[in-house]
């Protein structure tokens, strides 16, 4: 179908009057159950009745599907010309559904976020914003949902009751925009909804469906207004500290190894909770602390144990704002008889497990608890770490070390006998701990190998090139004495030494590498002297491709000093890309290892 030439994009088209539009072809309906789906659920004091958008009688022929694809097409790509002609048919086209789900071109318009369409549609038929598509919802729910606030603007300053009518599932249109985590769409909706006409379960669904989204100054801000959201449920039974102990916090790309745990200095977290999130809870749990030592333990621990979720995704600041105010949690157990510092252990978060040395004495009675198959603590630092936590750790013989350094941790704060002590399958922790890793094990020394034969290889041509390079020197030798012509010159002084700090380096290297390959691979042996050998090979490696590049780029100087000075410059500039590329490339390896 062409569209209109005569209706420009800039063109301000008449807007009809009443008598325009036939009120005939209005099918009006109250949207109950069966018309919204089995699966909307709206409140009978909130139940209203719309018109539906169901096509007029001519409108059923065979040429609806074909227009109502075009005015689909027309309102999803803003065509303004193609609505034009369409509707200049029969404007009662702005009113009928164009879809399965009954969604008018104003729907479309709207969640395709097309400010004008929406703006003409809205002049032409002021009464197409309150046609709702077989779910409930009127095309200001879709303003909503597209996040853009001068559509819901405009459409507001011709119904300013839309804010209030929900869509689908009983939802209102700010709780859709909530959802969507539209920031500026949410602070408009707070302000033109009707809060009167809000009940207590829309409030805590909002106020935890921001929480969902990352919008904790919106959640904020609705918490404050009303302090009784921190004691309410959602229809899962979830309060919004549940919420936020559910969140997970934000991964970095490295952190220190928790063999630095002891030694006073803080490791890094693999996230942070945002400061409003922060503020957050300690607002929830002000209120929740005012109740009861019962209402306090039932709260925390329906529908599910919200403290041992926060330790198993390391949130360590919302544990501390619980804890500072009320330690008693600290003595709190799950169903397997773990605290939140066995949850530590066992899902392998540092921070989690340093507030342990900050509770004194009390460490060394948490220390002594065990399960119902007689593991106790360092039972469970045997075991191998879940998928996600070794991942955080590039390389299988890295990730060895990492549970090494956990287990020996963990050592230090349980009673010399647990050392020794058998769970119920007579295993000790070393035992276990051996039986867990053993694959690991055999992994890291793949691992190892492959990488100490790769770098030995390099390390070996590195060392052949510039071996040939001592007896090939630039500028040739003297025939009377046997001396290079060139020995007294500063760029011949510069080739001479770092051509053989190349081969001293490279040859270390090579030598580092041959230990790395012939060692016997025991597990303790991943704890520092494989990775210091290869760290130390690495480091040597980097120094002689270094050295081997900077020799080759002053020949090049000697060569061509009498000549182009361009030409050696470009070398030079060039030169530093195979250097960068191999330092980029194993810094990753070096910092881990190093930390």
């Amino acid at each position: 179908m062409k569209t209109n030439a005569q209706h420009s994009e800039n063109e301000d088209l008449p807007v009809p009057g009443k008598d325009v539009l036939d009120a005939d072809q209005h099918i009006s309906a109250v949207p109950d159950k069966d018309a919204l789906g089995s699966d909307h659920v709206i409140s009978t004091s909130h139940a209203r009745s719309f018109p539906s958008c169901d096509p007029g009688p001519e409108m059923k022929s065979g040429f609806f599907s074909e227009y109502s694809a075009d005015l689909f097409r027309a309102g999803l790509d803003g065509d303004r010309g193609m609505v034009s002609e369409i509707t200049s048919r029969n404007h009662a086209w702005l009113r009928t559904g164009i879809t399965k789900g009954g969604e008018t071109v104003l729907h479309i318009a709207a969640a395709a976020k097309h400010l004008r369409i929406v703006k003409w549609v809205i002049q032409l038929d002021p009464t197409s914003l309150i046609y709702t598509n077989k779910d409930g919802s009127t095309p200001f729910c879709f303003a909503a949902v597209s996040g853009v606030v001068e559509i819901a603007e405009m459409m507001r300053q011709h119904n300013s009751d839309l804010p209030n009518i929900r869509g689908r599932q009983g939802m209102t249109p700010l709780h859709m925009a909530v959802l969507l985590g539209h920031r500026a769409m949410v602070r408009y909706l707070l302000e033109v909804t009707d809060a009167e006409k809000l009940t207590d379960q829309d409030r805590i669904e909002i106020l935890i469906s921001s929480i969902d989204t990352d919008l904790f100054d919106v959640a904020l801000d609705i918490l404050r207004n009303n302090l009784r959201l921190a004691l309410l449920r959602d229809a899962r039974g979830e309060t919004a500290l549940h919420a936020l102990a559910r969140k997970p916090l934000k991964i970095v790309a490295y952190q220190p190894g928790i063999s630095r745990i002891f030694s006073g200095s803080f490791a890094t977290q693999e996230g942070k909770e945002p400061k409003a999130a922060l503020e957050l809870t300690q607002t929830l749990w002000n209120q929740v602390r005012q109740q009861t030592k019962e209402d306090i333990s039932a709260l925390i621990r329906k529908p599910w144990r919200l403290l041992f979720v926060a330790a198993k995704l390391g949130k360590v600041e919302f544990l501390t704002i619980l804890i500072q105010t009320y330690p008693d949690l600290i003595w709190k157990v799950d169903e397997n008889r773990y605290s939140i510092f066995h949850i530590a252990v066992i899902h392998r978060q540092v921070e989690i497990f340093k507030l342990i040395y900050e509770v004194g004495a009390i460490k060394n009675l948490i220390a002594t608890y065990k399960d119902e198959s007689e593991n106790n603590m360092l039972h469970l630092a045997s075991k191998l770490a879940p998928a996600n936590r070794l991942s955080c750790v590039s390389g299988a013989a890295l990730q060895m070390q990492r549970q090494l350094q956990w287990f020996e941790a963990v050592k230090q704060i349980v009673r010399p006998e647990y050392t020794e002590a058998e769970n119920k399958n007579k295993e000790m922790p070393q035992d276990l701990f051996s039986k867990e890793h053993e694959a690991l094990r055999k992994q890291g020394e793949d691992w190892m190998k492959k990488t100490a034969e790769s770098c030995a290889l390099v390390a070996a041509l590195i060392a052949t090139m510039v071996f040939s390079a001592a007896f090939q020197l630039p500028g040739g030798l003297n025939n009377d004495t046997g001396s290079p012509v060139l020995v007294k010159k500063t760029s011949f002084v510069f080739f001479t030494m770092s051509n053989a700090v190349s081969l001293f380096t490279s040859t270390a290297a090579i030598l580092m590498f041959l230990s790395i390959l012939t060692s016997r691979y025991a597990e303790r042996d991943f704890l520092v002297s494989l990775p210091l050998k290869l760290m130390i090979g690495l480091i040597l490696l980097l120094i002689s491709i270094a050295t081997m590049v900077l020799s080759f780029t002053v020949t090049f100087f000697i060569i061509f000093q009498e000549g182009l000075r361009w030409s050696p410059i470009t070398v030079a500039i060039l030169a530093t890309v195979p250097v960068t590329l191999f330092a980029l490339q194993q810094f990753p390896i070096l910092a881990e290892m190093y930390y």
